[in-house]
């Protein structure tokens, strides 16, 4: 764990809320010159602190109108089938996370796509037909409560 403290927690905390603010916003923030600011933003990125910068997509702006999470389960539990499945799921774009569980289900896939055809398709005919795969269970998200990516920074102590 890389050790950061209040500066540093004020620059991640103003990157979370908007990863384009300048070196001199940034430093009014953080209450720091702009090229003491400019060095620890360096620093963090170096320390794989700040692993990268993106744009976040509207997702219905562009058609994606349904968001499911799929259980799966194994076929079998042997290193060579998670090691397929896993392959399985790094080529599917349309598989946004992919988590390997504890408890009833081996994995829970959360996939954007854009209707229930697509559900469906990815279902029938990617994920079933797969030799690891024994069962797959899907739900449809009726309504979204809350989406973050933030981390919970207040959490952390500085030193």
């Amino acid at each position: 764990m890389i050790s950061v403290d209040s500066f540093d927690l004020r620059i991640l905390a103003a990157l979370q809320d908007d990863g384009r603010l300048t070196n001199q916003e940034l430093a009014e923030i953080a209450g720091l010159s702009a090229s003491q600011c400019s060095r620890r933003r360096m620093r963090l990125e170096e320390d794989g602190v700040i692993a990268g910068y993106r744009a976040e997509l509207a997702a219905r702006s562009l058609g994606f109108e349904l968001i499911a999470f799929i259980q799966i389960t194994l076929a079998t539990h042997s290193p060579d089938n998670a090691q397929k499945f896993r392959a399985l799921v790094n080529r599917v774009d349309d598989i946004q996370e992919a988590y390997a569980l504890t408890g009833d289900s081996d994995y829970l896939l959360k996939v954007v796509l854009r209707d229930l055809k697509s559900l469906s398709d990815i279902v029938n005919n990617v994920l079933m037909p797969h030799q690891s795969v024994a069962h797959v269970r899907s739900s449809i998200v009726l309504d979204r409560l809350k989406e973050s990516a933030k981390l919970p920074l207040g959490s952390l102590s500085p030193g």
